[in-house]
């Protein structure tokens, strides 16, 4: 078997596992800027998804079992009210999309 390799520092590139734009905050976390502000982010791996949430994104469930993403304001930490599950490609296309509009059965499409 031959010796662990040990890898340079790249810079600009967070130490330490969780990747992201931003500073590595530990237990997987970032910080992402984007338009709408900045935001703390953590990856949920599909063994840890134990509950069904809706995607604000796309509004559909994002099952037990699937690996998503948490985010939540950073100015806010502790706000667990402002947490949001996404899909991980909703969330990279929300600076993308516009909002949605959510009409009744009975509302006209105009």
């Amino acid at each position: 078997m031959s010796p662990r390799k040990n890898r340079r520092a790249t810079p600009g590139r967070p130490q330490g596992r969780g990747g992201g734009d931003g500073p590595f905050l530990g237990l997987g976390r970032h910080v992402e800027e984007s338009g709408d502000g900045e935001w703390i982010v953590q990856a949920v791996a599909g063994a840890n998804a134990v509950k069904a949430y809706r995607c604000p994104g796309c509004d559909q469930l994002i099952q037990p079992g699937v690996p998503h993403l948490v985010a939540w304001p950073a100015d806010e930490r502790g706000g667990a009210d402002d947490r949001r599950h996404w899909h991980r490609p909703c969330w990279q296309a929300r600076d993308r999309r516009g909002p949605r509009l959510h009409r009744g059965r009975g509302a006209p499409r105009y």
